[in-house]
């Protein structure tokens, strides 16, 4: 759904990579009605993201639903995250609806890690439009994810 790319003679941003298998709603490619976005590392460490999200996901005509709105926001702030090599789910957020959203309509989204102490991981996020008007930002914390170890298998 997502196929804004940026522009060659833009700010340096070096695509992010996602698994074949992976069935996330925001950027997975296996998910078959999900948003498919492309989120880019730029030089700051910070994601960027652009997209043209469909009016198959808006709320008031021409305008995208406010749960679509906070899906973006924490998509790029767990772009963020993961951006630093770590795995984490989001545990508390907030979202400021600043501006309606449009639907089909080129948008930028921004993200990057605030603060970091321990486990815990204070991440930002806001949505552009074309003009750069900052039309919604969010604030997140999020909480490192460990894999448990494998079991042992006795012999």
């Amino acid at each position: 759904m997502s196929e804004h790319r940026p522009a060659e003679h833009a700010e340096h941003l070096r695509p992010m990579d996602h698994t074949a298998q992976n069935r996330c709603f925001g950027c997975g490619p296996a998910n078959p009605v999900g948003l498919h976005l492309n989120h880019y590392l730029a030089d700051d460490n910070s994601v960027v993201c652009l997209a043209e999200i469909p009016d198959t996901c808006e709320g008031p005509k021409g305008y995208l639903h406010g749960g679509i709105i906070a899906t973006l926001l924490d998509e790029t702030m767990s772009k963020a995250v993961r951006a630093r090599g770590v795995t984490a789910m989001t545990r508390h957020m907030e979202v400021d609806y600043l501006r309606p959203v449009p639907s089909c309509a080129p948008i930028r989204i921004e993200g990057h890690v605030s603060h970091h102490e321990g486990k815990k991981l204070w991440t930002q996020a806001r949505i552009l439009d074309g003009r750069g008007t900052e039309l919604a930002r969010g604030k997140g914390l999020f909480i490192e994810v460990r894999r448990p170890p494998a079991p042992q298998v006795e012999n």
